[in-house]
């Protein structure tokens, strides 16, 4: 995308031939840090006063906070890089000016990586110290996932193959941080069958999370009560390139996320190459508007 690209550290995402399609972050300034803080509290203000119950902060999948939480990303030499606590720091600000902005009775949860799935990078332990951090802070609930656009686990795909289950993908390592944590957890991530979540429920985790499966059945819930499935599970993606199979994953999902906001039946055959395609063209056409605008603002701006 066009326009700024910030990280923790100028290091950019590694895809291998995909690495062109994500730009090149700079380093953030203390300042530019502090700003996007309050951008976070901005934000959780207006949607507490729009009448929304609760935020989720995403600190999880490669994202901005997740960047600066890996020790593979964020390779700064400051009071927001170096041990845990420091990595944690600007997340933990986050949280905090939330709080600051929203009443008790606003939730406010945290998306965390259970792992990155990354040699030498954010893992089960220290999701297991930043969840205990967390807890004074005022959190409610921290949903675990895993993985990032460079292992993307969250999709079933991680680049090390560590986690090879069909399902909850994420459950060995939420089972593990249950027994020590202070918050209750939410599990996401390959959750489609009741057999599944009560097994999820049953190893302490306090919610069950569902994405993908949605998608396909919307009243799966509902169907679980009447003790039925879904008529269909929705294929993973096996091609041999893991970074075009994940993002081909998410295109499918989209796809069908659509169809139902148009108020269509979801289509169990979608092909993956033709829903990546699809949503390749709807990008170009959405970042042609974007670059349009930004440049109309840029001319605008006082100098």
């Amino acid at each position: 995308m066009p326009g700024v690209v910030w990280g923790p550290s100028d290091i950019g995402v590694s895809l291998g031939r995909h690495s062109g399609r994500f730009g090149r972050p700079t380093a953030m300034t203390p300042r530019q840090i502090d700003d996007t803080v309050t951008r976070f509290a901005v934000t959780a203000h207006r949607a507490e006063r729009a009448g929304f119950d609760g935020v989720e902060i995403h600190a999880a999948h490669g994202y901005l906070l997740s960047q600066f939480l890996s020790p593979l990303v964020n390779r700064r030499t400051d009071r927001w890089g170096g041990p845990l606590g420091n990595r944690a720091r600007m997340l933990f600000d986050v949280v905090r000016a939330i709080r600051g902005v929203v009443p008790p009775s606003f939730a406010v949860a945290v998306k965390l990586n259970s792992a990155d799935f990354q040699r030498g990078g954010f893992d089960a332990d220290d999701a297991r110290q930043v969840i205990g951090m967390l807890e004074p802070l005022g959190v409610d609930l921290v949903e675990l996932s895993g993985g990032s656009y460079e292992s993307p686990a969250m999709t079933g795909r991680p680049a090390d193959d560590s986690t090879r289950a069909r399902e909850a993908y994420f459950l060995d390592l939420a089972t593990d941080l249950v027994g020590t944590s202070a918050l209750p957890l939410m599990l996401t991530g390959g959750i489609t069958r009741r057999v599944t979540a009560e097994r999820v429920l049953h190893n302490g985790v306090a919610l069950v999370g569902m994405g993908t499966a949605l998608t396909l059945t919307p009243d799966l819930p509902e169907r679980w009560r009447n003790h039925r499935e879904a008529d269909r599970l929705m294929e993973p993606v096996t091609w041999s390139d893991r970074a075009l199979a994940s993002a081909a994953s998410m295109a499918r999902v989209r796809h069908q996320m659509r169809r139902l906001a148009r108020g269509r039946r979801t289509k169990f055959g979608t092909s993956p190459a033709l829903a990546l395609m699809s949503e390749r063209r709807k990008q170009r056409r959405a970042l042609r508007r974007y670059r349009a605008w930004l440049t109309a603002t840029r001319r605008t701006k006082p100098t």
